[in-house]
């Protein structure tokens, strides 16, 4: 049987990959951040000319795109070429919110990202991953905060971005990400709602880690150890 699925959500800036890291090393599960593999496929088809916007041009490249993880986790390749550092530059974001709405991209790494975690014992974040890639999943949260504070958030983040940059990047991915036809972001019907926007990141990490022991009591999922 297959050890339990972890899936956290959330808009941009809102902390989700720190958290879910904390929360994954504190289980002693796998860690996979879907964000990271989309921005990676942007970045890849664009290394190679790759009209992004073109979904025909899409579903050649990913028919001979090669994804995988290194590192335990932290590190993402596409194709051999190490895409860690690239996928944290401000581009790579806008560029993965486009990519992301394309049904061709989705399907690939959907489909990929249900291989990586089939045997269970995972942490998941994204933006759809209660919804679409695992609905069956042990535990689902929907992390979020206020716009001002997930921009205040994103903009430390980063360096080198006017505050109003980032907001307005913020703004219009939270926006692309909820209208999108395939997969919009929204939260699971059973997903736990946390509002992190007065909360730490370890204060959050605590809820989560909370919520699921709390689930696996009830689902008799067996001792944590968290």
């Amino acid at each position: 049987m297959r050890g339990p699925v972890i899936a956290i959500d959330g808009p941009s800036g809102v902390g989700k990959t720190t958290v879910s890291k904390l929360v994954a090393k504190k289980l002693d599960f796998r860690y996979v951040d879907t964000g990271a593999m989309y921005r990676a496929v942007a970045l890849g088809a664009v290394d190679e000319g790759v009209n992004i916007d073109d979904e025909g041009e899409l579903k050649k490249f990913l028919s001979r795109a090669d994804l995988s993880f290194g590192g335990g986790g932290e590190r993402i390749l596409l194709n051999g070429r190490d895409y860690t550092k690239k996928i944290r530059e401000p581009l790579s974001g806008e560029l993965a919110s486009r990519v992301s709405s394309k049904k061709a991209v989705r399907e690939f790494l959907v489909g990929l990202q249900r291989r990586l975690g089939k045997e269970g014992r995972v942490v998941m974040e994204g933006r759809d991953i209660g919804t679409v890639v695992f609905p069956d999943a042990d535990v689902k949260v929907f992390l979020d905060a206020r716009a001002a504070v997930r921009e205040k958030r994103r903009h430390g983040e980063l360096s080198g971005c006017r505050f109003d940059e980032v907001a307005k990047e913020i703004e219009e991915r939270d926006r692309r990400d909820r209208e999108r036809v395939h997969s919009p972001l929204r939260p699971a019907d059973d997903a736990v709602y946390v509002d992190t926007t007065d909360m730490g990141i370890e204060e959050v990490a605590e809820r989560l880690l909370d919520i699921i022991r709390e689930r696996f009591k009830r689902k008799n999922l067996g001792d944590t150890d968290c």
